[in-house]
């Protein structure tokens, strides 16, 4: 009995390295499985943080404004003395869709929706430019997003912004120095109801009782604080709020409007001239086409077409 109680264990010690073997084996193939999801979920996710990015830029603006003459249409007149603490006007902005046309590229309106899909719908169009015959592809325009927002500035006529505000008292000390130097008639100052003092930007809000005064300091670029035995000057500004309001983004494809490729061989020739004969082809029944509004080429530089509603 005690020999084969040692035949067992020995049988059994000889069978434990094949196991662990195998467990080894086991755990690699694991390892190697689990380094082969990580790579793959890194994978996705920079493919992810690429998606975002282009997707925050798609929806970031960034759009030139140029000057505008104001015209004032209308005035109301105050219900109450409390409208009167403000001035405050409104802007709407539309910022138009566009569609950056390339060198090759045409476009082309027509008077009716319907000429427009069907020259899309067509596809291939060939059309006779002087002695060559080219053709062309019909394609919606893609265009770019549209914006209309409206923007509302208030400038306060009880408050003004103080900048440069030198760091040398704590906090509730230089806003009483602010108050006292604030309200004094000989510089143009006056009742002072509250001081808004941030130290780590040197600024503050100095909002007074009464309207006017805001006005008679804001003559001047800078007005003095007396902060014990020194004297300084202080820059004072308007204060002004700016509101945005409705703001609405709008894309979609412009349905009067048919993009055309395939001319990029024809930059020798004159735009206009080019334009004048796409125009005719596209006029014709026979053709597809129908009344044609404007054609505009890009033969030999890139031009930015806008679209209004």
């Amino acid at each position: 009995m005690a020999a084969d109680d040692d035949n067992r264990k020995q049988v059994l010690q000889e069978d434990w390295p094949d196991e662990k073997f195998m467990k080894d084996e086991q755990n690699e193939r694991l390892i190697a499985e689990i380094a082969k999801e990580n790579i793959q979920l890194k994978e996705e996710i920079q493919k992810l943080e690429a998606e975002l990015q282009v997707t925050t830029k798609s929806s970031q603006i960034k759009e030139d404004i140029p000057a505008t003459k104001v015209k004032f249409t209308s005035a109301e007149t105050p219900k109450d003395d409390s409208q009167l603490l403000n001035v405050s006007c409104s802007f709407q902005m539309n910022l138009q869709a566009h569609y950056e046309l390339q060198k090759g590229q045409a476009l082309i309106t027509f008077e009716k929706e319907e000429v427009a899909q069907n020259v899309i719908k067509m596809k291939k169009h060939h059309v006779q430019i002087e002695d060559v015959n080219v053709e062309v592809m019909a394609k919606p325009v893609p265009l770019t997003s549209g914006v209309q927002f409206q923007v509302c500035v208030e400038v306060s006529k009880v408050k003004i912004n103080v900048t440069e505000i030198p760091d040398e008292l704590p906090d509730n000390q230089m806003r009483d120095k602010l108050e006292l130097s604030f309200c004094k008639s000989r510089h143009g100052g006056g009742e002072v109801e509250c001081v808004e003092y941030d130290k780590r930007s040197g600024s503050a809000v100095i909002t007074f009782v009464e309207t006017g005064v805001a006005d008679e300091i804001l003559k001047k670029k800078g007005y003095p604080l007396y902060t014990g035995h020194s004297c300084h000057r202080v820059t004072v500004s308007p204060y002004i709020e700016k509101h945005l309001k409705k703001f609405q983004v709008f894309s979609g494809i412009s349905k009067r409007t048919v993009l055309l490729t395939g001319m990029e061989g024809l930059d020798m020739m004159d735009e206009e001239t080019v334009e004048d004969l796409v125009s005719i082809h596209f006029q014709r029944e026979k053709n597809g086409g129908g009344e044609v509004d404007v054609v505009k080429c890009s033969l030999g530089q890139p031009y930015i077409a806008y679209f209004e509603e």
